[in-house]
């Protein structure tokens, strides 16, 4: 098999500028939304009106306007251009900072983390990274954006806690307005302008494709999923975890990192094996019921041990391995399940689900730690796992296909059904679509077989 040449591989300059100063907006806009997950609830009674279930609302309730908007925002972006979008939902990210920083009660906070979810940004940073990227290099630069809020949000449960014991929780929102001020900066002077802008229906959804992506059963499996696992998320992580290292732990908030930063290390190391086991040896769907199932598990041990040192640190450490392999596998098997023209739709619907996952699990999390305390959060996640797991002992084996786009340049109706043959035949590919008026190829290919030569040969870029 021979290497197409590293032409179609390689970021060029531009690309990897555009990249890396997208990747940075996303990163530092997520840093300012999750810094206060480990402390928030450690301000019960503290702040006005501040209880467990209004403290489960404020940490998510931006996942409710994230939802709501992020679909919206990205359709904006094709209308009134992607940095004028980008801008204005940071902005209104600044404005919530500076009203969650300014409040003295839980309200005001509230109201604050509803105007941060309502600059829902992803869409459009996602369709200005298609603007400004090859198709062939696309998942690429994707990948690297998708890299940098995991490292985020991993930041965030260090620098928070530290950061609350340095300036209070006002200024942690004091410098989350900073940090998205910082991404408005970032996009006036540093993200490339595209030459041109117009829609891509790898990043973006496509109205007339809702119906045919919800009717999708394995595809409704992977949106139940995702929905799941960050209501679990949000029920767990910012609301228990901070109190039980606190009580159980006896760890003034500030030191909370100690055990933060050895549980998400111990976590990676376990994680990446499950990733090499379900891609490359092909047993995604196995290891992926059994991460499900490490999940309920996991909730079940703490319900039953959450007052044991040594048995929490090891929980932690398995939640979140289970966690971070399952927040990386379920996009990868909505990109392996959709057909390949409806990627940007799937991934839309994808998207609002797990924002709703978060506000639905922080919501009710919240009132079932005020009746039930921390071992009800635990019966209740574990319950949630429970109908995941039914869920997905019920989902076909993925297809090992990823999707992989061509630029083929604009062609007539029949030049493009002609060019499905021609694709389709090439060693490697399973199916292809050709859009003629965007002149871009979507396929769907098996990474182990196939020919780059020959497909490459089709390729008008570069």
């Amino acid at each position: 098999m021979k290497s197409v040449s590293a032409n179609f591989h390689q970021l060029t300059s531009i690309e990897r500028r555009a990249t890396f100063s997208l990747a940075a907006i996303i990163a530092l806009r997520m840093l300012g939304l999750f810094m206060i997950f480990p402390v928030l609830i450690l301000y019960q009674g503290q702040l006005e009106g501040a209880t467990e279930f209004t403290i489960g609302v404020a940490i998510a309730i931006y996942g409710l306007t994230q939802a709501v908007l992020q679909i919206p925002f990205g359709m904006l972006s094709d209308r009134y251009g992607r940095k004028p979008v980008i801008v204005g939902g940071l902005s209104l990210f600044v404005l919530g900072s500076v009203v969650a920083a300014c409040s003295s009660s839980i309200w005001g906070i509230i109201a604050g983390r509803v105007l941060q979810g309502g600059g829902a940004i992803a869409a459009a940073v996602l369709a200005l990274t298609a603007d400004l990227t090859r198709e062939e290099v696309r998942t690429k630069s994707l990948a690297i954006i998708g890299m940098s809020i995991g490292l985020a949000v991993t930041l965030a449960f260090i620098l928070g806690p530290v950061l609350n014991r340095l300036i209070g929780l006002s200024g942690i929102f004091w410098v989350t307005a900073a940090l998205a001020l910082s991404g408005i900066l970032i996009v006036l002077y540093f993200v490339p302008t595209p030459e041109s802008s117009h829609f891509h229906r790898d990043t973006e959804p496509v109205p007339e494709q809702f119906v045919k992506v919800i009717k999708d059963a394995q595809l409704m499996r992977l949106n139940l999923g995702i929905l799941l696992l960050h209501a679990i998320f949000a029920a767990c992580v910012p609301l228990a975890f901070p109190l039980i290292l606190q009580q159980v732990f006896k760890l003034h908030s500030h030191h909370h990192w100690w055990v933060y930063i050895p549980v998400l290390s111990l976590s990676v190391l376990i994680m990446v094996p499950m990733i090499i086991i379900g891609e490359k040896f092909r047993r995604m769907k196995q290891v992926f019921i059994a991460a499900v199932l490490l999940v309920m598990a996991v909730e079940l041990g703490f319900y039953m041990s959450y007052t044991h040192q040594v048995l929490v640190f090891l929980l932690m450490v398995l939640f979140f391995s289970a966690f971070n392999f399952l927040e990386a596998a379920l996009p990868s098997l909505v990109s392996k399940t959709a057909p390949p023209e409806s990627k940007g739709t799937a991934m839309g619907v994808y998207s609002t689900t797990q924002y709703f996952g978060t506000f639905v699990g922080g919501s009710l999390g919240g009132w079932v730690l005020s009746v039930y305390r921390i071992p009800g959060i635990f019966v209740f996640c574990m319950l949630l796992s429970g109908v995941w797991l039914l869920a997905a002992l019920t989902m076909k084996n993925p297809r090992y296909l990823t999707t992989q786009l061509l630029n083929v340049g604009v062609v007539s109706e029949s030049e493009a059904r002609q060019l499905v043959m021609q694709l389709t035949a090439v060693q490697g590919v399973a199916e292809a679509v050709v859009m003629a008026d965007e002149g871009v190829a979507y396929l769907k290919v098996d990474a182990k077989a196939l020919d780059e030569q020959a497909l490459f040969a089709y390729s008008k870029s570069g």
